[in-house]
């Protein structure tokens, strides 16, 4: 599908910017009139996609979290965040329920999962040492 519109930003990974990523793909998804539901899925997703680039893509530095989100059509909205961080080793061990690389008495290894849930699609993408790319997904039903 081609997109209609879209925004990218940069930003560098601190977790003050956590908020600002969620605001601004809500502002931007807010032009498709979701429901509240559904802006506060997109704003869970990006939150948890934007948490993952900040704790484990840049565990010991800050890098940079490139986004971007497009209006694929009058009810679609795709976000896609990637960073050129570490990377994933095992891309399906990383997406299973309860993995984490971080401590797990502050980590719960959800962020796949609650991305997944709250997105229609998730796809992602990583190569070790080079960073990874999260595409999400979501048609909305809107209050049309």
């Amino acid at each position: 599908m081609k997109t209609k519109d879209y925004i990218k930003v940069a930003f560098p990974s601190l977790s003050s910017n956590e908020g600002f990523a969620r605001s601004c793909a809500a502002c931007f998804a807010a032009r498709l009139d979701p429901t509240l539901d559904e802006l506060s899925d997109i704003k869970t997703a990006v939150s948890e996609a934007v948490t993952n680039c900040i704790v484990h893509a840049y565990p010991e530095e800050i890098g940079v979290i490139h986004m971007k989100c497009s209006i694929i059509d009058e009810q679609t909205i795709e976000i896609t965040l990637r960073d050129t961080g570490i990377g994933i080793d095992d891309i399906e061990k990383a997406r299973e329920p309860l993995f984490t690389t971080g401590d797990p008495a502050e980590r719960a290894g959800m962020g796949f999962s609650i991305m997944e849930s709250f997105m229609g699609k998730v796809k992602v993408r990583s190569k070790a040492g080079r960073g990874t790319t999260v595409v999400m997904r979501k048609t909305l039903d809107g209050r049309r």
